[in-house]
């Protein structure tokens, strides 16, 4: 049916419009032929009396309702030179028309007057009466106010169903209409997998996809099928949107786009009756590709948190798209692509295969993904000299393509700041920092104490992660205040896939340095420790209830990938059990909090220079602790990573910088306790090195 309408002639489109003004020209028109096409001419009250006296009047009509005379000539007038104007007959719609019109005023006097000419002059010139009435432009005026309330009635009624702008949903009798935007080949998308950096594993899945719809003959002859559905499940800003783009780009089929959240409407049924009129679109135009974005705005699985018992909008939007992907009366040709960084709380029922078939994972891209990204999103930049992208890789550790294309915007915007010409090495390091630490505020007010504290803080997380063994390599420490934070030493983890125990040991001991260091040189501590604090406790909770690496509960998790867990009132453990996983984080965290304190007695002097070379001047590095500890007594980071960046006391461009995820390998000295606390669970997967 699809196919017979794409190809049956175009009928001509109704315009109600046109049989308004059809009926508006008959009424000009008539009103136009009543008052006739004729020669009469206005005249005054003194030539109709000269005319009068000559005896060239033939007759006198009195319209009595409008004070209006017309005035009829003789045949023998007619002749005369002084009327020749109004010489030749006209004729309107109520006979002939008179020769001349006149105005007059009071109508006795005018009656009066015409008598008194007539006696004098013995005339025989008949002096008659009437009423005139404009048929039609009394029935125009009686009806014009009915036109005026019908024609505004029309006019709301059209802008109500769907007129400016904002698509058929966007108005109250087409709310139940999808706001899907539709891209088809005659739509200029300028995304393609091109442009598509890093990726590799899920732009492979995705382009087979395209390639299924382009050349279907190639699958269909080996008894293969079209996938029904494809879930982009991953990170926020790793390039799940990105992809759909350029499968919009590169289908060349029609291709719908929405999010989850179009579906979300106040009315009853709503959501529903959109998820069938997107579908129904889509199998008019078969084969399409429909994009939800943020699916999990109507996918949360069913029966959570509904505390009213009421029926829930939402579960009854899920149960239509359910049906339409995978019902009773499907459309194979059809192909659902849909995004989310909440996999986790997504409907089982959704996630079955027959719906989404394929679950693709983006994950946050590797060193030699981010190398591809950074040469995408260079492209427009204007660069002072050939960068080492390589080197800019290496120095955004758990980045993600989001985050580099802000590195690289942010870069171009430093560097315009200071009046360059074209943007340097420097400027993005600049900006790794602009935004991973926050703005530099070298005017904020700190007293001398404080700062002290800050610098033997900051010398201490430095002294313990040089000492470790499986501490991150140290890159710069700093107490010029950024953001929230008064100070902070900037680490350049290892990306690892696996972490043991010893090396979250370690970690936690380098966490606990800042603190460690205030106990040893002041003999007291401060609130300063606290993202610490929350980093090793976040750590040592998972190394207890989630990764089993705890000899006293053995090997044993509490963590739920399915993420129900967060919907429940009970946790999966006794009050005993719980009392003893409190035990064993607080046991796990003093004891790296007193081997920090035993690693600074031991370099006590060690500190005490480190932390003086810092007051002096506010950012020191590399090259800094070796000349004070000499070289780090470990073997270096695998030859992918060694590279890290060598440090220059008089040149900051040569730092590495961690990254926003991977805020454990940034040791920071608070000066806000209302700092925002991150979800246990997302603490326990990232650990400072990298993803565990």
């Amino acid at each position: 049916m699809a196919k017979e309408s794409k190809t049956s002639p175009m009928k001509p489109k109704f315009n109600a419009w046109w049989v308004y003004a059809t009926v508006i020209a008959l009424l000009i028109g008539f009103q136009f032929m009543s008052s006739g096409l004729s020669n009469t001419r206005k005249t005054t009250t003194s030539e109709l009396q000269s005319y009068l006296k000559n005896g060239d009047i033939n007759k006198i009509i009195i319209i009595s309702n409008t004070r209006q005379a017309k005035v009829f000539l003789t045949k023998e007038a007619l002749a005369k030179e002084v009327h020749k104007d109004v010489a030749e007959k006209s004729f309107n719609l109520s006979g002939l028309s008179p020769e001349y019109i006149l105005d007059f005023g009071d109508l006795q006097n005018f009656e009066n007057d015409i008598k008194t000419i007539k006696s004098e002059y013995q005339l025989d010139t008949l002096v008659d009466y009437e009423t005139e009435s404009n048929v039609f432009g009394d029935l125009l005026l009686s009806l014009l106010p009915f036109v005026l309330i019908i024609g505004i009635w029309i006019y709301v009624m059209k802008r109500m169903s769907g007129g400016a702008g904002g698509g058929g949903g966007g108005q109250i009798f087409n709310i139940g209409k999808s706001k899907a935007k539709l891209f088809d080949e005659k739509t200029d998308t300028r995304t393609s997998f091109k442009d598509v950096a890093g990726l590799e594993g899920a732009k492979e899945e995705v382009e087979e996809i395209v390639s299924f719809l382009k050349h279907p003959e190639k699958y269909t002859s080996l008894g293969g099928k079209i996938p029904k559905g494809a879930l982009l499940v991953g990170p926020p800003g790793t390039g799940k949107t990105l992809l759909a783009k350029a499968v919009a780009g590169e289908a060349k089929v029609p291709f719908f786009s929405l999010s989850g959240s179009d579906f979300v409407e106040m009315f009853v049924g709503v959501g529903a009756s959109r998820v069938r009129d997107l579908f129904k679109q889509a199998k008019e135009k078969s084969p399409a590709i429909i994009f939800i974005d943020e699916i999990d705005a109507i996918g949360r699985a069913r029966g959570k948190n509904n505390m009213t018992g009421s029926n829930d909008e939402r579960e009854n939007t899920l149960n239509q798209l359910l049906t339409e992907m995978d019902g009773f009366g499907t459309n194979t040709n059809v192909i659902v692509l849909a995004a989310t960084n909440r996999a986790d709380v997504l409907d089982k029922a959704l996630m079955r295969a027959g719906r989404f078939d394929r679950q693709i994972y983006v994950d946050l891209p590797d060193i030699r993904e981010r190398k591809e990204i950074f040469e995408v999103h260079l492209k427009p930049i204007k660069t002072s000299e050939k960068l080492d992208i390589d080197f800019l890789a290496r120095q955004t550790p758990g980045f993600s393509g989001a985050d580099i294309a802000n590195v690289c915007n942010e870069a171009a915007l430093i560097a315009a700041r200071k009046d360059k010409k074209a943007v340097s090495k420097q400027d993005f390091l600049d900006a790794v920092d602009r935004i991973v630490g926050g703005l530099e505020k070298k005017n904020k007010i700190v007293t001398q104490s404080e700062k002290e504290t800050i610098a033997y803080h900051e010398a201490g997380h430095a002294t313990v992660s040089w000492m470790l063994e499986h501490a991150a390599p140290l890159v710069k420490v700093t107490i010029v205040p950024r953001g929230q934070s008064l100070g902070a030493a900037w680490y350049l983890p290892e990306e690892r896939l696996i972490v043991r125990t010893e090396q979250m040991l370690d970690e936690m001991c380098a966490t606990l340095g800042g603190r460690a260091a205030e106990k040893v040189i002041f003999n007291k501590i401060s609130t300063g420790a606290l993202s610490d604090l929350e980093k090793v406790t976040k750590q040592a909770r998972a190394m207890v209830t989630v990764y089993g690496l705890n000899e006293s509960l053995g090997n044993i998790t509490y963590y739920d990938s399915s993420g129900q867990s967060e919907y429940g009132f009970t946790k999966p453990y006794s009050e005993e059990t719980a009392q003893k996983i409190d035990k064993e984080i607080s046991i796990l965290i003093e004891a790296q909090y007193q081997r920090a304190i035993e690693l600074l007695e031991e370099n006590k002097e060690k500190l005490t220079t480190l932390a003086k070379r810092l007051l002096e001047k506010e950012v020191i590095f590399k090259d800094d602790l070796e000349k004070i500890f000499g070289e780090r007594p470990f073997i270096p980071a695998p030859k992918a990573l060694q590279k890290e960046a060598t440090a220059n006391p008089d040149d900051e461009a040569d730092t590495g910088i961690s990254s926003p995820q991977e805020n454990q390998a940034k040791n920071t000295i608070s000066d806000s306790s209302d700092e925002h606390v991150n979800e246990v669970t997302d603490a326990t997967i990232n650990t400072k090195e990298g993803k565990a």
